[in-house]
């Protein structure tokens, strides 16, 4: 009988074992550009980037110049922060696993050329880092390949400038839809070139010089009208400086804006509302239109990179109208507020008390036990995350079968995201929005038309953390 249970033991734990490994590959694979010590957010943007690692299959980060530093390039900042990751890897694996080893990660360190913008591209401008990109992409890998920049992205132009001048106009068609970026403004003068130059690069991006009306600043913008205790200097010493081991003594204090950088990989983690291929369906990371900018509005002197006209759409800042959801001390426990906001940095900041707490939580990871610390909710649909329906029909949607690993409380808060689908216009929940279940009415449409609905789970533990699960509904006229 002892041996019967240990043939099951052993099953189960391969069993389980393949299972995490098919997850992990499918985890987005990204390679990080980073002008780590221009300004201190790079090294929070990093720090935050590790206690994911497990979800986001890093392939690289690669030190870089940038307009804020036009000369030099620091690897040995990113060590430094490998390092302590590594006094603290093991106590990750107690929560999740397929946290890499620091010894792993360091071998993922490149350098870029120590040189600013497109001084930095062409004949004989090669460097570790251009080289690095180019293996990659011809890897034996399906997967995209995402280019998270957070200062210049002259690296990755000169990885292009070499794909374009060295392979067949077929093969570098291949290797160039694999690529997907997400740069963090314009830090150097290659993003546009890089636009113009190659038209059929997926290329997220606020553009030009005006950090002010970028979507990625809604992760640090200080909003009048809500509560903005998340990104306060007192909440980061509390929940992710003091007492929170390696890592939290490593975080920096905030210079010009906590973890400017951070958007540029946000979206690629898995949390049922992401979706890293359709930047138009929003998440943590925003959400972003395919167009053309108009520059005609925008202001000058975030940066010294002056704008320049797009000769093609780029995914870049787009509009959410959003109206927050606070609590309410009787009766139904949440109600919406008097105010509401429309602007870009919405589609950002609406989620930011989300991914602050899952941080936060993640660093109580680093030193706390399995049962001392919270872990996200587990979202299931009792339905299809696809379903149809005709104008004017009813129907209910029923998270159910939600389940918490730590056995917490868990609250719901069902809403339709008008700006996500075709039908524009906002469908109100019929009655409560606080349940597991929410009904709704299908409006009158003249065509097939997809609404999205979000069903946003919250857990009571501390930090209280929420994952989602998103429903496309098409609704068909009669």
């Amino acid at each position: 009988m002892r041996i019967n249970l240990v043939i099951l033991l052993v099953c189960v734990y391969l069993t389980n074992n393949t299972l995490l490994l098919g997850q992990n590959n499918q985890n987005n694979r990204v390679i990080i550009l980073t002008d780590i010590e221009a300004d201190p957010d790079d090294t929070q943007s990093l720090i935050r980037l590790f206690l994911y690692s497990n979800q986001i299959d890093i392939k690289g980060i690669i030190a870089t110049t940038s307009c804020w530093l036009p000369s030099k390039v620091n690897p040995e900042s990113i060590e430094n922060v490998i390092r302590a990751y590594g006094k603290i890897q093991p106590n990750l694996l107690k929560h999740e696993a397929g946290f890499p080893d620091a010894k792993t990660l360091s071998t993922l360190v490149k350098v870029g050329l120590p040189k600013y913008g497109m001084k930095g591209v062409g004949d004989g401008m090669d460097s570790e880092g251009s080289e690095w990109i180019i293996k990659l992409l011809e890897a034996d890998d399906e997967r995209p390949l995402w280019i998270s920049t957070w200062g210049g992205v002259n690296t990755l132009a000169q990885a292009l400038y070499k794909i374009k001048n060295t392979k067949t106009a077929k093969e570098a068609k291949s290797l160039i839809a694999k690529l997907r970026v997400y740069t963090i403004s314009d830090q150097d003068d290659s993003g546009i070139w890089i636009r113009n130059n190659f038209p059929d690069l997926f290329y997220i991006v606020s553009p030009g010089d005006d950090y002010g009306s970028a979507t990625w600043t809604g992760i640090n913008a200080f909003v009048k009208g809500i509560d903005n205790t998340t990104i306060s200097n007192s909440w980061i010493a509390q929940n992710i400086q003091k007492n929170h081991g390696p890592l939290g003594s490593a975080y920096p204090d905030v210079a010009w804006g906590v973890e400017g950088d951070t958007p540029a990989f946000l979206s690629l983690i898995p949390n049922g509302l992401n979706d890293s291929e359709h930047p138009e369906l929003g998440g943590w990371g925003g959400r972003y239109e395919l167009s053309i900018p108009d520059f005609s509005k925008t202001k000058k002197g975030g940066s010294i990179v002056e704008i320049a006209p797009e000769t093609r759409a780029i995914w870049t800042n787009t509009i959410d109208s959003y109206t927050p959801y606070i609590a309410k001390e009787y009766g139904r426990s949440v109600k919406q507020d008097t105010v509401s906001f429309k602007n870009d940095k919405v589609t950002l900041w609406r989620w930011r008390d989300d991914f602050q707490n899952d941080f936060a939580a993640r660093m109580d990871w680093c030193l706390q036990s399995y049962a001392e610390a919270n872990h996200p909710p587990i979202p299931k649909l009792i339905h299809p995350e696809k379903i149809t329906v005709k104008s004017g029909e009813n129907f209910t949607l029923d998270a159910f079968d939600t389940t918490d690993p730590d056995g917490d409380n868990i609250s719901f808060l069902w809403f339709n995201y008008p700006e996500a689908g075709t039908y524009k216009k906002l469908i109100k929940v019929n009655g409560a929005e606080n349940v597991h279940l929410a009904y709704f009415t299908a409006p009158k449409v003249d065509k097939a038309e997809t609404a999205h609905f979000i069903v946003k789970v919250t857990d009571r533990g501390t930090p209280r953390l929420s994952r989602y699960k998103r429903v496309i509904v098409t609704i068909m006229p009669r």
